[in-house]
């Protein structure tokens, strides 16, 4: 199937018809000055992220063979989260002007500093902005491991149909996996002809993994860096997809043909999550994920100005726009990956 990209501008934001309802929110957004570039907020956010991952590894070497390095690990996982939030950033033209530097500054955070290939991901990610939970277009609803729909459901087999009887209960305990997910499918990505910089990118992902690997067997007897190791790439990956969980999952998928306007597109499958300025550190500003789809390359502390306007841009059009708790927000992906599983459940008894 030949999927048709999006890419959006070198602003970040899509181009628009002078009439359309996204031309009239984008003319409020630029007015309020919320497109313009934050280089201070970025230089102090990059430089604390770069400075926490210096200071992890630091008392990691200070400490030695030692079972407080379980620690260690632990913060080192919530920073390397960090990192993955800044290297989306970095994707989206928030950080630097320039494609070039964007894909340096995303080439030594994503394959460098957490072992995930950029080139994969941005692939995936640009895949998933243009067309958001739909079934066919979106990457990130695809029927791999669990299902996202009963249409997916009553057609999976293999994997997908077990996991998908239990996948409510099983999404947690699964994203302890991602962090191994994220570097074999990066690995995996390296043969795929499309790859841009395939040089680049193999040569700082086995740097990253002779690095890690080395310190770790390194520093630690083999039951503490088995542990260590275990402990890292499982606190990341759950951390990680807890920042993109409540983004659009159990959020109405689209199917075929039905690709509403962009504006509805981007705010009907989106889901923001309610919450103070932790919220807004912790998620990486992906708890406004309404607004960050609408404008991709608006820096990320200008999201909470541009909700203002564009929830009410959305009530005056009567626009469904959407947003909970955090905790409602796990919430309800879990009653919607419960819902769809149920054909496999029936079929199970049966």
């Amino acid at each position: 199937m030949t999927v048709s990209l999006e890419f959006p501008s070198p602003s970040g934001v899509p181009a628009a018809g002078s009439g359309s309802d996204f031309a009239r929110l984008l003319r409020r957004i630029v007015a309020a000055g919320l497109l313009k570039r934050r280089p201070g907020y970025y230089a102090v956010r990059l430089s604390l992220v770069t400075a926490a991952f210096a200071g992890g590894w630091a008392a990691f070497f200070v400490l030695g063979d030692s079972w407080w390095q379980l620690a260690v690990a632990a913060f080192l996982a919530f920073v390397s989260g960090q990192i993955a939030l800044v290297t989306h950033d970095v994707a989206h033209m928030q950080v630097f002007r320039g494609r070039r530097p964007s894909e340096i500054g995303g080439l030594l955070f994503g394959n460098l500093g957490v072992g995930m290939s950029y080139g994969w991901w941005m692939n995936k990610h640009t895949r998933h902005h243009a067309n958001p939970n739909h079934e066919e277009l979106d990457p990130d609803v695809s029927p791999d491991i669990l299902v996202w729909s009963t249409d997916q459901a009553r057609a999976a087999t293999g994997l997908p149909r077990f996991i998908g009887r239990y996948q409510a209960q099983l999404f947690f305990p699964l994203l302890t996996l991602e962090g191994f997910n994220l570097r074999v499918s990066s690995i995996r990505a390296l043969r795929s002809p499309t790859m841009k910089h395939w040089g680049a990118e193999a040569a700082l992902l086995l740097a990253h993994l002779v690095l890690y690997l080395g310190a770790l067997f390194l520093v630690l007897s083999p039951g503490k860096a088995l542990a260590f190791l275990l402990l890292h790439q499982a606190a990341f990956g759950v951390y990680l997809g807890c920042t993109f969980a409540p983004n659009h999952k159990g959020m109405p998928t689209l199917t075929g043909d039905a690709r509403p306007d962009f504006l509805r597109r981007q705010v009907l499958t989106s889901r923001n999550v309610r919450g103070g300025l932790l919220t807004d550190f912790l998620l990486g500003g992906l708890n406004y994920q309404i607004e960050h789809h609408l404008f991709p390359g608006m820096p990320t502390p200008h999201l909470r100005r541009a909700q203002v306007i564009v929830r009410a841009y959305c009530a005056e059009l009567g626009v469904p726009y959407h947003e909970t708790g955090l905790v409602r927000s796990y919430a309800e992906a879990l009653r919607h990956l419960r819902r769809v599983g149920e054909p496999l459940r029936a079929a199970g008894a049966s």
